[in-house]
């Protein structure tokens, strides 16, 4: 994920919650940053523990039910949807609502997808992850296993090439990056996913969105909320960055690639739920 982080300008965003925000940063200074800490699976502090079903820890099947959500059961694999009004480009919802979307990048070790999802349905929320073609072709039980937690998964191209680079030079080769997910999708799930986001970021030049709607995707999902989890140094980094822009109807980007997110979602998601949030799937969000 790229783009250029702003300066933080709202008072609300570190008032009540500077108790919790100070606290993390003191454990993640005392510990040396929150991902340090993750070896095989245990972690002290907030980072990935045994039977989170990261690293080396206890096998996903060992894992308790996830906590029920107070969403309801999903209604199985759904498809991308219009919503009338919005760009053809969205990065935010309502802002009338008190709901937020955690959207995650799906790639990498499939240990800590499974650890930030278990985490997740502990807290009763729900998430989109934008899924890498070749991850789930790795790794196909990941397609379920998000659907079975009642979230929801969309196309983040097959290989996470440079689309808007490759659309220039070779636009049938930028298309088949978006098919070929799309295909894989619907193998594993019955549906070519809910959402498309281009790699390696939000954005969408003209020509990436004219490809995703020729594969079947209204909109492109971006957002208004960068984590810049991919530079972070600790758990403390995380939570000022995202907390500090959260909004009502944010869409906050993230990826399930670094420990330190996995060890920061119980302290986000608790702050989320102290300011009064739902956190929901992108589609619940536009809806």
């Amino acid at each position: 994920m790229g783009g250029r982080e702003r300066p933080v300008h709202r008072r609300d965003a570190l008032g009540a919650g500077a108790v919790l925000l100070a606290s993390a940063l003191a454990a993640g200074c005392a510990r040396g940053g929150g991902e340090e800490g993750v070896r095989g699976g245990a972690v002290r502090g907030g980072a990935v523990r045994e039977g989170d079903g990261a690293g080396g820890g206890a096998p996903a099947s060992s894992l308790s039910p996830p906590a029920p959500s107070p969403y309801g059961a999903a209604a199985g694999p759904a498809g991308p949807r219009r919503f009338p009004g919005w760009p053809g480009v969205i990065t935010h919802g309502p802002r009338d609502r008190p709901r937020i979307a955690l959207t995650f990048e799906g790639r990498g070790d499939p240990g800590l997808a499974r650890a930030a999802l278990a985490r997740i349905e502990r807290a009763g929320a729900r998430v989109t992850v934008l899924a890498v073609g070749s991850w789930l072709e790795a790794h196909p039980e990941l397609a379920r296993r998000i659907l079975d937690g009642g979230h929801e998964i969309g196309n983040h191209t097959e290989r996470h090439r440079d689309l808007a680079a490759l659309a220039e030079r070779d636009e049938h080769s930028a298309y088949e990056e978006i098919a070929a997910c799309a295909r894989r999708l619907r193998r594993l799930t019955g549906s070519i996913g809910t959402w498309f986001r281009p790699s390696p970021g939000p954005g969408a030049t003209a020509p990436v969105r004219r490809l995703a709607l020729r594969a079947g995707y209204p909109h492109v999902l971006g957002y208004d909320v960068e984590s810049r989890d991919h530079a972070a140094t600790g758990v403390p980094a995380v939570l000022r960055k995202v907390t500090g822009e959260l909004r009502h109807g944010s869409v906050v980007g993230l990826s399930l690639t670094r420990p330190v997110t996995v060890a920061a979602l119980p302290l986000l998601l608790t702050e989320i739920d102290r300011r009064g949030l739902r956190a929901v799937t992108a589609t619940e969000l536009l809806s």
